[in-house]
This record gives structure tokens, sequence and C-alpha cells, in this order.
């Protein structure tokens, strides 16, 4: 293992954030931190990742090596994390280093595990729909016949952006989906009718103090989030409320420090936990120009114990909207966007160009929900090449 770049010391008095991975989570966190002061390093795999192009302090290796991840962890002050499907021999070799790991690997089980999840839950009187653990097809049918079909399966670890999920509405479909050859546990969902999806962003630092931005409203395709509210429309402030007090608890509960995403639905007359994140999530993107304090530089400040900032939004309404991969000169859209647009925020990921792939996203914002939701669809359609015009 070896940095990319030569390896700098620290401004005198500011600490070394080391962030594992080197996603877009990890590239934007570190937008952040250059306006802290602090310093932030980077476990990449490669120097292509999106991450890696921009960060001066790069070590290059297998986030999920042990040895990799312990000679990153001794290299920091503190580590957290842009995923968290951290294999535990890897977090516990880095905790064995002194470094503090933000979250800790007790906390952060409760993200990797669904079924960790939902047991916490269940214990604590939290809404869930309901569940079972499966281990079979018959089992899962069992489950179906009795709760009514369709049912949601999953995978209880390494599922994201709709992978290690299926919807089957009968016992075809989950002999299908247990043919795929997910190894580990499983478990059954009740099928929840929702009105909305709802996500709720939690920022909460070591010493307990805790943040909560405002309840959005997600918006799913093909199991890959493309479209985020803020705050969420058509939600009773007692609902909001209640949204928000769900994710307190839980980012209690579960001792997270950093950034908790607790993932709702609307049912219409009460919420119920999907699934959780530790770590800055894509329902928050619309924090970077849209609230106060971006959920990014608040995850910072989290690690590192700071106060934290103001989550309040900056307008009545913003709107993010991702770009998926489609035209691969995309530089080429953005002279029509901004002038068709002068307050739109863009931000690109510096990521290959894949169809469907994550490239980037757009922030509008403004006093009409309406307007914001065209500005943010039009932008992210034309940059993509889904429009020409």
């Amino acid at each position: 293992m070896s940095f990319l770049s030569a390896e700098l010391e620290p401004l005198p008095g500011y600490p070394v954030v080391g962030m594992v991975g080197g996603g877009q989570l990890a590239r934007m966190t570190h937008q952040a931190a250059i306006g802290l002061g602090i310093g932030f390093r980077v476990l990449s795999a490669t120097p292509d990742d999106s991450a890696a192009r921009v960060t001066r302090e790069v070590m290059l290796g297998d986030p999920d090596s042990v040895a990799a991840a312990s000679a990153f962890a001794r290299a920091c002050d503190v580590v957290t994390f842009d995923h968290e499907q951290v294999p535990p021999a890897t977090l516990e070799a880095m905790a064995a280093t002194g470094t503090p790991l933000r979250p800790s690997p007790d906390a952060l089980i409760y993200a990797q595990d669904k079924l960790a999840m939902r047991r916490l839950l269940e214990r604590s009187g939290l809404p869930n729909p309901q569940w079972a653990q499966v281990g079979s097809a018959e089992e899962a049918t069992a489950f179906g016949e009795a709760q009514g079909w369709p049912i949601i399966l999953k995978t209880s670890r390494g599922g994201y952006d709709g992978k290690g999920v299926w919807l089957c509405r009968d016992r075809a479909g989950v002999v299908s989906a247990f043919e795929s050859g997910y190894p580990g546990a499983w478990l059954a969902e009740a099928y929840v009718p929702f009105q909305q999806e709802l996500a709720v962003l939690v920022a909460r630092s070591p010493s307990g103090q805790a943040v909560t931005y405002p309840v959005v409203r997600t918006v799913q395709t093909d199991g890959i989030c493309t479209q985020v509210v803020a705050p969420a429309p058509d939600v009773s402030t007692g609902e909001s409320g209640r949204a928000q007090s769900v994710a307190l608890r839980i980012a209690e509960l579960t001792g997270v420090t950093g950034l908790l995403a607790v993932e709702m639905f609307d049912t219409g007359d009460d919420v119920l936990v999907n699934e959780l994140a530790m770590r800055p999530h894509n329902s928050g993107h619309w924090t970077m120009d849209g609230a106060m304090t971006s959920q990014f530089e608040n995850h910072l400040r989290a690690v590192l114990d700071l106060p934290l900032g103001d989550p309040r939004p900056r307008a009545p309404w913003t709107v993010m909207q991702n770009i998926l991969g489609g035209e691969p000169d995309m530089y080429s859209a953005l002279k029509h966007v901004f002038a068709a647009d002068p307050a739109l925020r863009l931000h690109l990921y510096g990521k290959a160009v894949r169809p469907g792939r994550k490239v980037g996203h757009v922030n509008a914002y403004g006093d009409e929900l309406d307007s914001c939701l065209d500005r943010a669809v039009h932008a992210a359609d034309y940059i993509s090449g889904v429009i020409d015009e």
C-alpha cells in the first residue's frame, strides 16, 4: 500500500479524517473537509475512483483488505466510511490500531445486517413491517401464504440500489429469488402499500448531540433513488415529527456517530422503517445547496465531535435529481442547462459514463415546488441525453 501522492504533514492542531472507500460520497465529503481546514485522506481501490481523482492524499489499496485498512487507520486521527459493507475482520483490525472508528463496528452492524436491524426495532417497539427470517423457498412461501401476496424477499447482507431485493407475487417468484445464489441469511417482509417513500437524516456526535434534517420524499426507479424532494410534500406536521422522533431514537439505540439515514414508508396512517444507512446518503444530497449545513459537513463535524451545524433548509423547496449515465459526452450539455437555468446547482462525480450508473446530480431550489421539479428533471434529462431541447 502506498499514497498516490506524497504524504503531507497535517497542519498543526488540525486532525486528519480518513474515509474508507473512494466513491462519490468520499469525493463530496472531501469538499466539506476543505472548508473546515482539516486533513482528509481516502483509502481507494484505484486512482480512477471518484474521490481519488480530486483528493490530495489517497492511499491505494483494497478497502476490504485487513493490511490496507490497518495501515490506513494508523495514518488517520479518526476513520469513517463511504459505505457500510466493510468485512467484520477488517473493522476489527482497524479498531485494534486504536484509531477511533465512527461509526463503530457495534453500530455499523445495524446497517450491514437487515436481520440485526429488524430485531433491534422489534425489541424497541419501533415501527416495522411484518417480517420473518427464512431459510428456504418453502419457509418464504409459507410466510407469503400467511401474510398475503406479494411479499418482499431480501438478503440480510450485501444488497444495495435494489440488488438483493425481490418482489415476489407467488411461490414461483420466491423460487426464482432463491435460485439467484445469494449467500447468507434471508428475510421475508410483508409488502407495504405505501403512499410515498420518506427518509430522515440524523447527524449524531460521540458526545450525544444530534440534529435531524427535514423529512424528505424519495423516488426510486428500478431500485435506484432518482429524485428527492425536501421537505416531503403531503406530510403532516405530526407525521413529520413522528418520523424524526423514530430516526432520533434509532440513532440513540445504535449509538451511531456521524450520519444516519432512515428510509421509511409513508402508509398514510403511520411510518414504517425500511432500511438504515450509516454514512452520507443519496437522500441528503439536496443539503449541499438547500440546507444551512450540508450532510457532508455535519458528518465531519459529528465524527470529530464538533458542535453540529444548523440543518434547516435555505429555501421553501429543494429538488435533487440524480443524473444517470447516458450520453458519454455530458460536458457539452452544460452550456445549455446553465444558460436555461443560472440558479441550477450541478454536482458531477468524475465517473465513467455507463447506462443507468449514477454519475452526478442537480439541485434546484426555490419558492414553488412545481418549478423546482421541472427545472431539476429537465436539467438531469438533458445532461444524460434523454432529451435534446
